[in-house]
């Protein structure tokens, strides 16, 4: 039977499209799905520095799971894609359309010991929007309602030692015999002189796997772990308040904020919380002596409205990270670090760039 006899005959014929049509058609799909793709499921992000040295290098370029913590919606909608928030000093984006936080469901939650990529909290100061702010890789150490306790360099949680990674990152106190140490060893070995404070003295960074050869060598006198003592006070840690007495080595204990926790507010959790309160929900708060003031209400307790993470480097004494400027909120997670799929050495030689041995490596 043929069927056609029930089509309506327009007496048109459907113009074939151009090859310059079919391109920009061809274009405008790639772009469509690739954006999709990037925005709902992963997304390839470069570590720039070496906060993460022994776990993950600067050089590395990884795939980001976007859909394990579920994808976040973006803020700011309107942005050139593929692009970073500025290019030449140019902003990639409007900021004068905002979107309110809003993530889909995902298939799980940020666990410790995650190796997570956020946007850095710290710029929430600068008027940037949230998903244009820098973005970091760090491993969280501590999720909503945890307590956390850092003593010499060993961080606990909710009072038990938590796992360190296979190949975290300290510093060491370094003495040898007067005479130096081959510079070709420090190279080979990944070796970090941070400071020198006396002719055979140093502190250097030293991956786990060559402590023990390090010490082996006959004008090492000694290695021993570099620690911050407790009690000195760095001010460059947060809450940069001096009645708390923490450093990168000795800190807290603290408490991660979780979504319908109530805490009494005085002057002391005021000051652990009060950014996380002003900062990052959005509430104005002032202090009238002994009085606590949010949005001109007096009150004495505050129900926080988001979770709260915890994140530090892997290179413990090379990483800006929670211990300077607090907590991530969750809406500044980005997703799930899976796969390193391309490394480069920038210190390398030309032919000797590629660190091979990397690629498609999963991350853990």
């Amino acid at each position: 039977m043929n069927w056609k006899i029930f089509k309506k005959s327009t007496g048109k014929t459907k113009a074939p499209k151009s090859k310059t049509r079919e391109w920009v058609d061809a274009i405008v799909f790639a772009v469509v799905v690739s954006t999709a793709i990037r925005g709902l499921l992963f997304s390839a992000y470069a570590i720039p520095s070496g906060s993460m040295e022994g776990t993950q290098f600067a050089g590395d370029y990884l795939f980001v799971s976007k859909i394990s913590y579920g994808p976040r919606m973006a803020i700011t909608p309107v942005a050139f894609p593929f692009t970073e928030p500025t290019v030449y000093g140019v902003k990639t984006y409007w900021e004068g359309w905002q979107l309110p936080y809003f993530r889909l469901p995902g298939l799980g939650s940020v666990k410790k010991q995650d190796i997570v990529v956020f946007n850095k909290p710290e710029e929430a100061n600068q008027n940037i929007p949230i998903d244009e702010r820098t973005t970091l890789i760090k491993r969280c150490q501590a999720t909503p309602g945890d307590v956390l306790t850092i003593k010499d360099g060993q961080v606990y949680i909710n009072g038990k030692a938590a796992p360190n990674a296979p190949k975290a990152q300290t510093s060491y106190t370094v003495v040898t015999n007067g005479t130096d140490i081959n510079p070709q060893i420090l190279n080979d070995f990944h070796i970090t002189i941070v400071q020198q404070s006396a002719a055979n003295t140093y502190e250097m960074i030293i991956p786990t796997e060559h402590l023990a050869t390090l010490k082996s060598y006959s004008n090492i006198k000694s290695i021993t772990p570099f620690i911050v003592y407790a009690g000195v006070y760095d001010p460059a840690i947060f809450p940069h308040n001096e009645k708390f007495k923490w450093n990168v080595d000795n800190y807290g204990p603290i408490i991660l904020p979780k979504k319908g926790w109530t805490v009494a507010l005085n002057d002391s959790t005021l000051t652990l919380y009060r950014r996380a309160i002003e900062v990052y929900e959005n509430n104005k708060v002032t202090v009238n002596g002994t009085d606590i003031f949010i949005n001109g209400k007096k009150t004495g307790a505050y129900t926080f409205k988001m979770n709260y993470y915890w994140m530090m480097g892997d290179n413990r004494h090379d990483s800006l990270d929670s211990r300077f400027w607090g907590y991530v909120p969750e809406d500044h997670i980005i997703g799930k670090a899976m796969l390193t799929w391309f490394s480069t050495d920038s210190t390398a030689s030309v032919f000797n760039k590629v660190r091979w041995n990397r690629l498609m490596k999963p991350i853990k």
